[in-house]
Order: structure tokens, then C-alpha cells, then sequence
């Protein structure tokens, strides 16, 4: 039988990190449930066995049904009739399978009805999922909204709601609207109080929404009369059941097609405040948003994984001039840069996701009781770590996994661009990734001031300071050499006390900060298990040495007097007689 947790050894190495024991103990309150949950943990061991067994159900689902129908789904996919969306049969199987097998809910406590996980192996199961199926995991992956309502909404909300997660029903977050895209502060659907009946209405439009139909919506909305500014943004909770929106149309889109993308009218649609107002965007859609771009990551690793195995399979029985062609050079060097893409990917995806485990243990302890002094250092520390690393995670593994794709149809030749193959439905999946919950852009800009203010250098000295064997000092010196380039460039650019400057290079800054990184975590990784990462990791120092040499030449180069030239010009034209 297909497995998709069985068959990955590289998913099971990041969940032996040792970090884990630590967050599982945060996570269980030093596995104080044991005596009342009859399947929570009473120590690590047990936790760590819960984990990979419930990861191993969720591997199984992946191989044996959402992976055989999603060739199907693409092909089909959801309808709308009178307002309403019926999801593909075959989606509508996957998600009976998820519900029955009890894979809602991952990480909400067990008192709602969830498995109390913490975010690394959720997130591991959105990598297999994704790798599955990109489109599904969009739509079983909504479940993560349920943590923003955990976390802002009322103890009388959680109670009302998480249990239906738990229990299966579906989620989405109502952000985007026709005129506010990335800028989201210029959100204008409107929220209106009625003091008569104490109740909230939602009037306006929301699009591009996925999973637009769902049973659970957060919206953000306008609850402030004559404000245009995220001061004025309020979040809040549409009950499906209480009913007031109905789906215009369902997007025709190139690939993820199996879940629908939907353009919603709300027409006095009752809801309710979930937090306080005006902190819709300022708060609580960030933190949203970090969730849903974590798991952006997640799809991005599962489909570099997906393209792998395919290119993999393909190279090896492919014959050309009486060899298969894995045994020439060409494609031999696609194929090992494609695995050691994915492996760092995958490395910083972790490492981020661990990241998050701490800090978000701490947040939910915090409510309980105060925190120590040394509770909130180390609170401040990993959730500071975890700013960082999202978005360059973000940005750099959906340009990698687009890249890997690329090589995976260059790979098949003609025949990759034939929709008989997994491939051809993989390069469509991917290439919303780098642009959804943030363009690569976008997480640039938010990537940035942790380069300019030191924290990306702050970690990579924390690893420098990792041991390793003889036979790996001269990669981990070579390595030392890069961060000194990156913080040479870095000062280089900012010595001139010019934003515009700053923000040319800044990708280019970013993406030297995002190699050290990530070749820290493979040589770390090789360290540990050599049989897996040791060519990974030959592979993306190599590869990753002419990145930084071509993002350094560019810095250096570059004359500032040159911007001008690249500004947009908004002038027209004169016409040429």
C-alpha cells in the first residue's frame, strides 16, 4: 500500500529533532491531560509514537486515496448551481476519508475535539498532502483558520465552533475584495452594528476567496464608519448556516483547481466580532496570514517532492541513444538539484515550524498564568525567529518548488506537456504559490528589515557554533565566508542611507541571507544522517555558490545613478511624427 509518510525518511528525520521533546512538553503541559484523555501522552515517547502513527494515517490517506483522485478532480472539479458550490465527488470522498479518519482539528486542544498536535507535524502532513494533491490540501488546510479563532476569539466562540472543525466542517478567510488585493487596508465591505437586534451585518464583495462556500468564514470588514485605513478593519465570524452570502461565480483557474475559488456577495449577512474591533488587519490577519503562508511552504515542499519522484521515475525508465537518460550529465544534474532544492526547502520549512511550536506554546500558557522572566525571553526570542524565517521561507521555497517543476517537465521533454502526465498538473499547481498570501515580492519587504536590523546573521552565527565532524570544516568555513559576504553587502547598501537603493537590492540581500540558511540546515542535516543529505547538500552549496556570487556581483556593480532607468514611467509617450 502507498504511503506517503512510510516511503519519506526525510520527514521522519525533522520529526526525531530535538527540539521536539521540548515543544511536546509545552504543548501537553508537561502531559497533564494524560489522566483525563484517554489517548493523550504521558511522557515524550509516547507523544513522539502519537505523532508519527497519526502521520502515518495521514500518509496513508494521501497514497492510497487523494493521490489516485486527483487527476480526476483537475479534469472536474466543483460547480456552482443557485448560489451554492458542490465540490468534484472525488473531493467530496477525500474529505469523508480526512473526516472520518479524524484528521480535522490537528492542532486544537483535545477539550474542542482536536488531537492537541503541535504545528510541525500538522505541517507535515500538509506537506504529504500537497504532494497528493495541491488543490486539496488548499481546502483541508483551511482547518488552520480555526487557530486564529482559538486564539482571538471568545472562550464562548471556540466552544460553538472548534468542535465543528474537529468534527469536520470547512473553513476560509475572507480577505481579498476587486480593489484590495495585496493592499489589504483598503478592504471596504462594510460592517454595520443594528443597537435594535445587537447584531452585526456584512454588506459588499469578496473575491479570489478559496473555499469560498465553506461552513466557517473569518471576513474581514469595514467596521468603522468613514475610515479607509487598516485602523478601521475589524475581523469577523460568518455562520454559513445563518445564511446572507452567496457565491457569484467560481474562478476558472489554471491549476489547484480542485478547490473552488469564489467570488461571494454579502447582502445583511449576520456575524459576529471575533477579538476587538479595529485590530482586524493590524492583528489578528497577521497572524492569519503567517499561518496560511506557513502552510504556502508546506505545498510548496510537497510539490517539489511530487516533482522529484516523477522526474525520478521517468529519467530512470526513459531510453535515448540505448541508455536511460538518468545516465546523462544533463539530466542527472536536474534531477540532483531538484532533490537538494526540496531538501533545503523542506530543512527550513521545519526549522520555521519549530520556530512557531515555541512561541505559540508559550502565547496559549501565557493565558493561563504569567509567564516567568525566562518564559517570556525565550517567548520573544522564537516568535521574533519565527517573523523571520516565514517570509523568506515563503518567498524562496515557492520560487525553488516553481523552478524544480520546470526542471521536471524539461526533464519528461514533450511529453510533459501533455496532460497524461502528473507533471503537466504539477506545473499549473505550483505557480500560484509564489504569488498567493503574498507575492515573493511581498515577503521581500517583510524579509528585509530582518536582514538590515541582524536577525537572520544573529541565527547564522548560532549555527556557525554548531560542531562538525573534520570531513565537514572546510564546507562549514566556506559557509562563514558567505555570511561575511552577505553582511558586507548588506552594509554596503545601507552605508548610503538611501530606501529606494535599499529596497532595489533588498531581494538580492534577502536571498544571500536565505542560502546561508538554508545550507546551514542541509550541513546540520548531513551531520545527522549523511545517507540522506550528504549529496543534498554538496548539490545546493554548489548551486547556491554561483547565486551568491551573481546577487554580490550585482550589488557591487551597480551604480545608483542607474535607478532612474528602471522607475516606471508614468508619462505618455510623445508621439512620434
Amino acid at each position: 500500500m502507498a504511503n506517503f509518510y512510510t516511503d519519506n525518511p526525510h520527514i521522519q528525520y525533522h520529526l526525531q529533532h530535538p527540539l521536539m521533546e521540548r515543544i511536546a512538553k509545552l504543548k501537553e503541559r508537561d502531559y497533564a491531560d494524560a489522566d483525563q484523555y484517554d489517548y493523550a501522552p504521558s511522557d515524550y515517547a509516547d507523544a513522539l509514537d502519537s505523532y508519527q502513527r497519526v502521520l502515518e494515517v495521514v500518509g496513508e490517506v494521501c497514497g492510497e486515496v487523494i493521490a489516485p483522485n486527483a487527476a480526476e478532480v483537475d479534469l472536474t472539479g466543483p460547480t456552482l448551481h443557485e448560489g451554492r458550490v458542490s465540490y468534484d465527488p472525488l473531493t467530496a470522498q477525500n474529505l469523508d476519508t480526512v473526516r472520518q479518519t479524524g484528521l480535522m482539528g490537528m492542532a486544537l486542544p483535545r477539550r474542542y475535539g482536536g488531537l492537541n498536535m503541535p504545528i510541525t507535524p500538522y505541517i507535515m502532513a500538509a506537506d504529504m498532502v500537497s504532494r497528493a494533491d495541491a488543490g486539496f490540501e488548499n481546502l483541508w488546510g483551511l482547518q488552520d483558520c480555526a487557530e486564529t479563532l482559538y486564539e482571538f476569539g471568545s472562550e464562548d466562540q471556540r466552544e460553538r465552533f472548534l468542535p465543528r472543525v474537529c468534527a469536520g466542517e470547512t473553513m476560509s478567510m475572507d480577505l481579498t475584495e476587486p480593489d484590495a488585493g495585496s493592499d489589504l487596508q483598503a478592504v471596504m465591505l462594510k460592517a454595520t452594528y443594528n443597537e435594535a437586534d445587537q447584531q452585526w451585518y456584512l454588506n459588499g464583495v469578496k473575491r479570489f476567496i478559496t473555499n469560498g462556500d465553506s461552513d466557517i468564514h473569518l471576513v474581514l470588514a469595514r467596521s468603522e464608519e468613514g475610515t479607509k485605513d487598516a485602523r478601521g478593519l475589524s475581523m469577523f465570524i460568518y455562520d454559513a448556516k445563518k445564511g446572507g452570502v452567496t457565491v457569484r461565480r467560481i474562478e476558472n483557474k489554471m491549476g489547484i483547481k480542485g478547490v473552488p475559488t469564489c467570488e461571494l456577495v454579502f447582502k445583511d449577512a449576520p456575524a459576529e466580532l471575533c477579538g476587538e474591533r479595529r485590530l482586524g488587519l493590524i492583528r489578528y490577519v497577521m497572524s492569519l496570514m503567517n499561518g496560511a503562508r506557513l502552510g504556502i511552504m508546506a505545498q510548496a515542499v510537497g510539490i517539489s517532492e511530487a516533482a522529484y519522484r516523477e522526474a525520478k521515475a521517468y529519467a530512470a525508465d526513459r531510453h535515448q541513444y540505448g541508455h536511460a537518460i538518468d545516465k546523462f550529465p544533463a539530466v542527472y544534474e536536474m534531477l540532483a538539484l531538484i532533490r537538494a532544492k526540496a531538501d533545503a526547502t523542506r530543512a527550513h520549512l521545519y526549522e520555521t515550524s519549530r520556530f512557531v511550536d515555541m512561541y505559540k506554546a508559550y502565547d496559549d500558557i501565557a493565558r493561563e498564568r504569567k509567564l516567568t522572566p525566562e518564559e517570556r525571553k525565550e517567548q520573544k526570542y522564537y516568535s521574533r525567529l519565527a517573523d523571520a524565517y516565514t517570509p523568506i521561507g515563503k518567498g524562496m521555497s515557492t520560487e525553488l518548488a516553481n523552478q524544480n517543476v520546470y526542471d521536471c517537465i524539461q526533464i519528461y521533454g514533450g511529453s510533459g506537456y501533455m496532460k497524461d502526465y502528473t507533471c503537466e498538473r504539477l506545473y499549473r499547481d505550483v505557480r500560484i504559490t509564489n504569488i498567493y498570501e503574498g507575492t515573493t515580492q511581498l515577503q521581500v519587504v517583510a524579509a528585509i528589515r530582518h536582514v538590515t536590523t541582524g536577525t537572520y546573521f544573529a541565527r547564522l552565527e548560532e549555527y556557525q557554533q554548531v560542531a562538525v565532524s573534520p570531513e565537514w570544516q572546510e564546507t562549514k568555513e566556506l559557509l562563514a565566508t558567505w555570511i561575511e559576504r552577505a553582511k558586507a553587502c548588506t552594509e554596503l547598501v545601507t552605508e548610503a542611507k538611501d530606501q529606494t537603493l535599499l529596497d532595489y537590492h533588498a531581494r538580492r540581500l534577502v536571498e544571500m541571507c536565505g542560502h546561508c540558511i538554508f545550507a546551514h540546515l542541509l550541513l546540520i542535516a548531513a551531520q545527522d544522517r549523511p545517507d540522506l543529505y550528504e549529496h543534498s547538500t554538496h548539490v545546493y552549496i554548489q548551486y547556491a555558490s554561483g547565486e551568491m556570487d551573481k546577487c554580490e556581483g550585482q550589488i557591487r556593480r551597480f551604480d545608483p545613478k542607474q535607478l532612474q532607468h528602471y522607475a516606471v514611467q508614468t508619462s505618455t509617450p510623445a508621439t512620434e511624427a
